[in-house]
């Protein structure tokens, strides 16, 4: 089946304005790419369908590297799982690799993104994974994981933690035929594609190129979250695990809105997350670390009771922190007050804003968040 649109009108409704396309190709004549390093990143995942387009004439081409066609340019057609591989307008092949030709961009999902796009049925459907130099990945990923305007060594140091994070990861996922990581916030980094880039983010990546953080001579897992309210964390009070370079140190995230927060619960909605519990009469923080976050939460009901552990604690009830008080309100719901969002390991990115304005360079924050590193040029494999 094949069906077609244009990507500049679609584009032009997310984004609200007609000047959009002409960004874009700004950004492909003025962001050079400086890396060696190719990341796979997943985009769509086990889906029965997704559009998939390019700026310029793209090129499709089975797994053989044989060309089938082309795409006409600023076109979006969808790619479909069929028994035995993959269909794409007149095409039907195991997978498909989409290439732009000149400077152009793919366009996957909803998003503008660089590199290449590969098509290929996995047993939930399809996978779309986008091919990117990991220099022009990251141009996104920083205006992702920071607000461009912000100081320009906490870019950069933002910038090394993630491309030492994304390496880690593409060293875990070796076995892994299809991808290295994937683009959901909730497991991976943020990265939405050309959308989020800026000069900003350009000079960020460019001036850190090839460099990230070792310990012991190997890629660190450089975690960050946006802010720990006032103390970062050691990684076995969070996760379990114990790692010598991430350790608790304190933060300078204080007095930051986000980092804020109050959540309420009626009973009704905590026995719906937990019905075996029943009723529930009490939530204790039963263990805390050194710094006060919540190690272990009891949640106790009529029928039983219900423990939480560690990460767990945030992400079942899906909290912004574990560092929080529990009160009982006067009609029986529970207030938890908090400070802090994220896990609370690695580097702090409020933190990273405040020291970089009292003067910190990015190597300094980078040292005060992970304890002991070295800063390494890349050594792909």
């Amino acid at each position: 089946m094949k069906f077609q649109l244009y990507l500049s009108s679609l584009f032009s409704q997310v984004k609200g304005c007609h000047w959009w396309i002409s960004i874009l190709l700004w950004m492909a004549l003025v962001a050079p790419a400086q890396a060696s390093v190719i990341l796979r990143i997943a985009i769509e995942r086990g889906v029965n369908q997704v559009k998939v387009g390019s700026s310029t004439t793209g090129i499709i081409k089975d797994s053989t590297g044989r060309t089938l066609g082309q795409l006409p340019a600023m076109s979006a057609y969808y790619a479909q799982a069929v028994p035995g591989g993959v269909a794409l307008d007149k095409w039907q092949s195991g997978l498909f690799w989409i290439e732009p030709t000149g400077k152009g961009f793919v366009y996957i999902g909803d998003r503008w993104y660089r590199g290449r796009t590969l098509v290929v049925p996995t047993e939930k459907g399809l996978t779309a994974v986008n091919w990117v130099d990991d220099q022009e990945y990251l141009y996104s990923v920083i205006g992702g994981e920071m607000d461009a305007r912000w100081p320009s060594e906490a870019l950069k140091a933002q910038a090394i933690a993630a491309r030492t994070y994304a390496l880690y990861e593409r060293e875990k996922q070796r076995k892994n035929p299809i991808y290295d990581l994937g683009s959901s916030p909730d497991r991976w980094q943020i990265y939405k594609g050309v959308i989020s880039e800026s000069p900003a983010t350009y000079a960020a990546v460019d001036a850190t190129a090839g460099q990230v953080l070792t310990y012991q001579n190997r890629i660190i897992l450089s975690v960050f979250h946006a802010c720990s309210g006032g103390h970062t964390e050691n990684v076995e009070d969070v996760w379990g695990n114990t790692l010598p370079y991430l350790r608790a140190v304190q933060d300078y995230d204080q007095n930051i809105s986000e980092c804020n927060w109050v959540k309420t619960f009626s009973p009704a909605e905590i026995n719906a997350k937990f019905p075996t519990v029943g009723n529930v009469k009490e939530m204790i923080p039963e263990t805390y670390s050194p710094f006060r976050s919540v190690k272990v939460l009891k949640i106790v009901g009529d029928k039983g009771a219900k423990v939480l552990q560690g990460e767990e604690v945030r992400t079942a009830l899906k909290l912004k922190s574990t560092r929080f008080n529990v009160t009982k309100g006067a009609d029986g719901s529970f207030v938890l007050q908090g400070l802090g969002f994220g896990h609370a390991l690695g580097m702090s990115q409020w933190g990273a804003y405040n020291l970089a304005r009292r003067g910190a360079n990015h190597l300094q924050i980078l040292g005060h968040y992970y304890q002991g590193v070295a800063l390494t040029p890349i050594q792909a494999r």
